[in-house]
């Protein structure tokens, strides 16, 4: 796939750290595609003998996912395919939750909507200062429905409220650690891969069978979220469809050619 729609890299590492990598030009919003790719490399890595820990990173230096593609939501025309589109982060959700092995997030810019979601679902977060989130959804008539019981789960419902509620303000990367989402933030990108880096490293060296102990301890009472998420994914799939949203939709995208 070319960088013009976007791409998924892996890279395997010395001592058994596997980076994956997201990218696309629209300020690494993800379409289905990519979604399924991403679903299924976190997967593999988790069933790869030689992998010991997942760092998860998307590319460039600004944004770390701005969410679902407003081009594929624009197109969706029955609540079937609305689901089928919101099952797309329910997918990686679920992916990060079943792999076996510790998923680290590097966070190195604005997360938004499904991006938050992305970094509720790692075991461990990294970010910058400059990696404010926003759960914007309600503001073009949708919610984050799907994503939610990944945030509440590190962030609790105090927070999440807040931040579905004022869904047009970024919250800094500060307040979000201090919410829980995020575990550790550092001044600049240097200093988030070094911290990434040595954590993985570290990490990767310690025993597979104790980490994957870990793993199962920390996800604890989510056996229901396959059905939960795919119940989550209906409900946004059937929102999309509302003449509300879909004139958010349009008047988005008006607004965009000016």
């Amino acid at each position: 796939m070319s960088a013009e729609n976007g791409n998924i890299s892996i890279v395997n590492e010395p001592g058994g750290v596997t980076t994956i990598s997201f990218y696309h030009p629209a300020q690494n919003s993800l379409p289905s595609g990519l979604l399924k790719q991403l679903a299924d490399a976190i997967l593999n890595a988790g069933n790869d003998l030689q992998t010991n820990v997942v760092v998860l990173k998307s590319g460039g230096d600004r944004t770390f996912c701005a969410g679902a593609s407003f081009d594929e939501l624009l197109k969706i025309k029955d609540k079937e395919a609305g689901a089928l589109f919101f099952e797309g982060f329910s997918n990686v959700i679920s992916a990060c939750r079943k792999c076996p092995k510790i998923v680290i997030a590097r966070v190195q810019g604005k997360a938004v909507g499904g991006g938050v979601g992305l970094a509720a679902a790692a075991d461990y977060c990294l970010a910058s200062e400059a990696a404010s989130i926003k759960l914007s959804e309600l503001t073009i008539g949708i919610g984050p429905f799907v994503i939610a019981p990944a945030v509440i789960r590190k962030m609790g419902l105090s927070a999440f409220s807040q931040l579905t509620i004022k869904a047009t303000d970024f919250q800094t990367a500060q307040w979000t650690k201090q919410n829980g989402l995020y575990n550790e933030v550092y001044e600049d990108l240097p200093s988030l891969d070094a911290a990434v880096s040595e954590l993985a490293q570290r990490l990767a060296s310690y025993n597979p069978e104790a980490l994957s102990s870990l793993k199962h301890i920390l996800w604890e009472g989510t056996a229901d979220w396959d059905d939960l998420l795919k119940q989550r994914a209906a409900i946004s799939g059937e929102l999309v469809l509302s003449a509300f949203t879909q004139q958010a939709l349009h008047s988005f995208f008006k607004d965009k050619a000016r």
